[in-house]
């Protein structure tokens, strides 16, 4: 009588690190590399060198700097991730808040979430997880933060809502809290449903409308004057 086979550890999602800052680098491939199930599948110091490894090495997830020589990390992340792209490769933007005026190009470019430069290890880890996993990165409150600062270049101030975005009220109504930063739990609170819910909100929302993730569903309810 056979026994039934039994599953090795699963494979260590592979990172590609790009940043043009020698210490940021060294530190950011330091700490994804002590982690068992992650592992460093190279690094490089610009978007281009990015665009080029991904192509080589097929990471599972690319930790993009923003500002960098030559091909900076929104082009490189459009290359990468943006509509179009054959092979998409999920990217986690890590950004300054307070230097980085371009993460919603990034995010619009195709990136799956941001991180600002100053977020702990952890949450950093925690980042490429999510990301890996294909769900969205976007923390709540540095949502609304950027949100409020950025709105203004996601969609012109002239445009008006779109009459016909091929939503639910209450799928619209989800929509909004989502561009509003919410997480599912904050959502499911709000309206007074259960989580399992609001996820099955979320993935109608995001099929119907052909998009990839949250990130995206956010720039979508500003461009399209959803939220204000």
């Amino acid at each position: 009588m056979s026994t039934p086979a039994t599953k090795g550890p699963a494979a260590p999602t592979r990172v590609l690190v790009c940043d043009d800052q020698v210490l940021i680098r060294t530190g950011l491939v330091t700490i994804i590399d002590a982690q068992p199930d992650l592992s460093v599948a190279g690094e490089c110091a610009d978007g281009q060198a990015a665009v080029d490894l991904a192509g080589r090495l097929r990471p599972d997830v690319v930790v993009m700097d923003i500002r960098m020589p030559g091909l900076d990390g929104i082009a490189a992340t459009r290359l990468l991730a943006g509509a179009g792209v054959e092979h998409p490769v999920k990217v986690l933007v890590v950004t300054t808040f307070n230097l980085d005026e371009y993460v919603y190009e990034a995010l619009r470019a195709g990136a799956s979430g941001f991180l600002l430069k100053d977020a702990p290890p952890d949450r950093l880890l925690h980042g490429i997880r999510t990301v890996a996993t294909g769900a969205a990165l976007l923390d709540p409150e540095v949502t609304r933060r950027l949100v409020g600062r950025y709105a203004t270049r996601i969609r012109p101030a002239e445009e008006s809502a779109d009459p016909d975005v091929p939503l639910t009220p209450r799928e619209l109504e989800v929509l909004r809290l989502i561009a509003d930063g919410l997480s599912n739990t904050e959502i499911a609170a709000a309206l007074l449903i259960s989580r399992e819910t609001v996820k099955t909100f979320v993935s109608r929302i995001l099929t119907k409308l052909g998009l990839r993730d949250r990130v995206q569903a956010v720039v979508y309810a500003y461009r399209h004057g959803l939220v204000t």
